[in-house]
């Protein structure tokens, strides 16, 4: 398998066919979009999802220079899911392809984002059950727009200004519009 193709998977075991059927779907990708850097597919069983045919999820992360594609699709048979999101992913390939053309930002690399200090916060009565960390890629507004909905996240999306050279959070309002938060350290 090619070391650039991850397959992890929870609550379930990875045998034989489903490695095998992951890497049957993953040269239809890499044809599609050729400078991908990395391909995660993370493959699960929710014990606990209110439809039975939620539980088989499959979840296909793409990463490159400057972008990560996201599709996450659930069925009752896990092949089928993988089916779904690899015909997702494609689709997003595709919209990224078209919407790639109209051109970058200033090309600040993403290695020259200083993170901000993280401040410890009192004990609450509520606890962090996931915790994520990804890259933030030098955009400007529009394109965070496009990387939105690319991503199919609806509530909001972090990523840093290259017009303004500060971390942003840009969500969707009820009206169908955007708004963005441009945090200041008071």
């Amino acid at each position: 398998m090619d070391e650039k193709i991850v397959i992890t998977v929870k609550n379930m075991e990875l045998t034989d066919r489903i490695k095998e059927y992951v890497e049957k779907k993953t040269p239809r990708l890499e044809r599609l979009l050729p400078v991908i850097e990395s391909m995660k597919f993370d493959l699960s069983y929710a014990k606990n999802a209110r439809n039975r045919s939620d539980r088989e999820i499959a979840q296909i992360t793409i990463t490159g220079k400057g972008f990560v594609l996201r599709t996450e699709e659930r069925d009752v048979d896990l092949l089928a899911a993988i089916d779904k999101a690899a015909d997702k992913m494609q689709r997003q390939i595709e919209r990224f392809k078209g919407k790639r053309t109209r051109g970058r930002g200033d090309g600040t690399p993403a290695s020259e984002v200083i993170p901000l200090p993280v401040e410890n916060e009192p004990d609450r009565k509520t606890a962090i059950v996931r915790r994520k960390t990804f890259t933030l890629v030098p955009m400007d507004e529009n394109e965070a727009i496009e990387q939105m909905a690319l991503l199919d996240h609806e509530d909001f999306f972090i990523f840093y200004n290259v017009n303004t050279n500060s971390i942003n959070v840009l969500y969707q309002r009820r009206d169908g519009n955007y708004g963005l938060i441009e945090p200041k350290i008071g």
